[in-house]
């Protein structure tokens, strides 16, 4: 599976970005989605997640009632619509994916990765 991620910019505090996350190749809709970012300096973290039916979503306590997380399987894409950027949003944001029917969890491990885009929120 190729994830391509798109949607990343700058934007002013309190503004909205809408991320994209294309999947490509074997694909079938029988997979967890997700999407990471990492700041500079840094861990990694899991912001929101996934699972193959959108039926189960995991939230950080972060962005919790800001962004919302959705998938179209017939277009093999995810999204994340993000509301009231703040500063502490700028980061590196990666989609991710992994084959499981499961509910998604914070403990989730993925197996394929796409490259980032940069958001940016100016203050």
């Amino acid at each position: 599976v190729q994830l391509q991620a798109s949607g990343g910019g700058l934007v002013q505090v309190g503004g909205s970005l809408r991320l994209s996350c294309a999947a490509s190749g074997r694909t079938s809709s029988n997979y967890a989605m997700a999407w990471f970012r990492q700041a500079p300096g840094k861990e990694r973290e899991l912001v929101t997640a996934i699972n193959w039916s959108g039926a189960s979503t995991y939230y950080a306590d972060s962005v919790k009632g800001r962004f919302t997380i959705s998938r179209d399987n017939a277009k093999n894409t995810m999204y994340l619509q993000m509301n009231s950027l703040k500063p502490e949003d700028t980061a590196v944001y990666y989609c991710a994916a992994k084959y499981t029917i499961l509910p998604v969890t914070s403990r989730n491990t993925y197996d394929y990765w796409g490259r980032g885009t940069q958001v940016t929120v100016s203050s």
